[in-house]
């Protein structure tokens, strides 16, 4: 599943970063990597961006930037 299309709650494993996304590079410098434990926290009111916890930190990320990462889901955190 895409990061993108993880609901508040959600964790999952990131297990591809795709090599065309136009952020690839700040993704891995924020800690996001394969192996990197991820869960969605919140979604903005409009639905777009989400927040996720990555690392004891939180970030936002864009619908767009998210759907290029693929995560294998473990469940409800």
């Amino acid at each position: 599943m895409c990061l993108s299309e993880m609901i508040p709650g959600q964790s999952g494993i990131v297990t591809i970063i795709s090599p065309h996304s136009k952020i690839r590079r700040r993704l891995q410098d924020l800690g996001i990597v394969p192996g990197t434990h991820v869960v969605c926290v919140n979604n903005s009111p409009l639905g777009d961006p989400k927040a996720y916890a990555v690392r004891r930190t939180v970030i936002a990320l864009r619908k767009e930037d998210a759907a290029e990462i693929i995560v294998r889901e473990t469940g409800n955190a």
